[in-house]
Formats: structure tokens, C-alpha cells, sequence
């Protein structure tokens, strides 16, 4: 017995909340595709410090993947996950199935334009479009006062916080610190499909982006140091990079240099895995 109350049930869900929300408690949401670590865990943490009640939801989301094979593939352990959510008390694990989620004659797509043509929008041709008709789903089937991403997929969290407003869903998006390893490798539930050959080079990514960034502070335009960052990685050991990209934290433009609060961010392949991560660069003041 994992000790967290399992629904898969919608209904069952919106019962829930409409009760808690009846006796003035906060709810908090976590979405996630499930194979949880210490990230998702850290998302955790952080919901049950500010609210009274808290959902985590469970579901490997179809309209994200633009690969079959990446479907596939991606790592399903509902009965490890509920085992690591039970110390934390969680009032509700939500597993929906596909057709809770995507009934018979679904055929509406949230669609977020501006940030998600970019970085991994460019890549993953319709994966934000998949991320924003299903959060914006789990938002309203949840009734959440306050909702819980990682930074480390900071795209992302830009997109659901711009459709939370632009939809003027009343949720607080809350953004969360990326969690690492102890080598700087950002944790991710794809880090599972590395083998262990794979996983030794794995951390060069994060190191040669604090370099960068690094070379930033010190007055350094970014078309000067990114040529010789993407060499390092490929030398590393990664086989290909979609993007190495130094961009304003708010809109995503792009910046060569960070005269405001800006992000570097990058994804990379490695042994057939996507990897991705990002660092905030501090605004340069001269």
C-alpha cells in the first residue's frame, strides 16, 4: 500500500477540491509525466510549505511528443511514484487515463503564440501546443489556487505562465529552482535512459554554461564564447546540439548581451537522449 489516495476519475477529483475549497483551504497543484525524482519531489516540498492541500497528477501526455518512439519509451512507474510521494502526505495522486483526458471528439488545442516557436518549440514541432491544452486541462480539473513547475524546463514554465494570464485562469504558476546531482547534472526523468558510459559525460553541458556564463560577467559579447561552448560539448561526447542560446528571461528574445535578466539555455543529444538545462545570467551593469 503506497498511503496516497489514488483517483483517476475527474469527478472524483472536482469532488475533492470543491470540498476543501468549501472550508477556505489553499490547493496546490504539481503536474507531472510521472518517473519522479528529487525535482519533482523538490515541487512537492515546496506546495505542501504554502498550501493545505496538494495534488500531484500523473499523466504521460500523448500531445507532447512529436516522436512515437519518445512516447513510447518514456519511463511509466506509477506504483515507485506514489511510493515516493507517501512520506510526503499528499492528499490526491490523479492518474487520468487517455480518455479522461482526450474523451471521444476531442478536438480543441491551446495554442501559445510567440514563446513556443523558439528553443525547443522549434525542435518539438506541436510539443507546447500539447503542453498547454493539457495543463490548461489539469488547471481547470483541479481548481488549483497555486500550481508548481521546475525552472529546469524554463520554456515551459514561460508558456503556462503566459496562459494562465492570457486565459485569465485564477492560478499562481509557481516557478522552482532546478535540482541537480551532485556532478551539476540537472535532474531529469529522461537521466534514467542513460547508460552508464552515457551518463559519465552527461555533466559537461551545466559546466560549460556556468563558463559562459562566466565569460558574460566579465564583459564578454555572447557571439564570442558560443562556437567554442557547443565545440566542448560535442567533444564531450554529445552527438548533436539543437540550441545553445542566450536569451531575455521575460519574451525569450534573443540577447548577445545580458543587459537584462536573461537565461542561457541549451539541449543537447547524448547516447540518443535529450538533454536539457538553463542558467540565469545576472543583468550586466555597465
Amino acid at each position: 500500500m503506497s498511503g496516497v489516495p489514488i483517483l483517476r476519475s475527474r469527478t472524483d477529483l472536482q469532488t475533492a477540491v470543491l470540498g476543501w475549497k468549501a472550508a477556505g483551504e489553499v490547493v496546490g497543484v504539481v503536474p507531472t509525466m510521472g518517473a519522479l525524482h528529487q525535482g519533482h519531489l523538490s515541487l512537492v516540498r515546496a506546495a505542501k510549505e504554502v498550501c493545505d492541500r496538494v495534488v500531484v497528477t500523473l499523466f504521460v501526455n500523448p500531445k507532447q511528443f512529436n516522436n512515437p518512439e519518445d512516447l513510447e519509451n518514456y519511463p511509466r512507474t506509477e506504483e515507485g511514484d506514489a511510493a515516493k510521494l507517501a512520506p510526503f502526505k499528499v492528499d490526491v495522486l490523479y492518474v487520468p487515463d487517455g480518455a479522461q483526458m482526450y474523451p471521444d471528439g476531442f478536438a480543441t488545442t491551446v495554442s501559445v503564440a510567440g514563446l513556443t516557436n523558439v528553443l525547443c518549440g522549434a525542435h518539438r514541432p506541436g510539443h507546447f501546443d500539447g503542453v498547454a491544452t493539457v495543463v490548461t486541462k489539469l488547471f481547470l480539473q483541479s481548481g488549483a489556487d497555486k500550481a508548481f513547475f521546475g525552472e529546469k524546463d524554463y520554456q515551459q514554465l514561460q508558456v503556462v505562465r503566459r496562459l494562465a494570464r492570457d486565459l485569465d485562469i485564477p492560478v499562481e504558476v509557481v516557478g522552482c529552482p532546478t535540482i541537480r546531482e551532485e556532478d551539476g547534472l540537472a535532474m531529469s526523468s529522461r537521466n534514467l535512459l542513460l547508460s552508464d558510459r552515457a551518463r559519465i559525460p552527461a555533466p559537461m553541458l551545466h559546466e560549460v554554461m556556468q563558463d559562459v556564463a562566466e565569460g558574460l560577467s566579465r564583459g564578454k559579447a555572447f557571439g564570442e564564447l558560443k562556437a567554442a561552448a557547443e565545440a566542448r560539448i560535442l567533444r564531450a561526447g554529445f552527438t548533436e546540439m539543437d540550441y545553445f542560446d542566450l536569451r531575455a528571461c521575460d519574451d525569450l528574445s534573443v540577447l548577445d548581451t545580458p543587459d537584462r535578466p536573461a537565461r542561457l539555455l541549451a539541449a543537447a543529444w547524448l547516447a540518443g537522449v535529450r538533454l536539457i538545462d538553463n542558467i540565469a545570467v545576472p543583468p550586466r551593469l555597465d
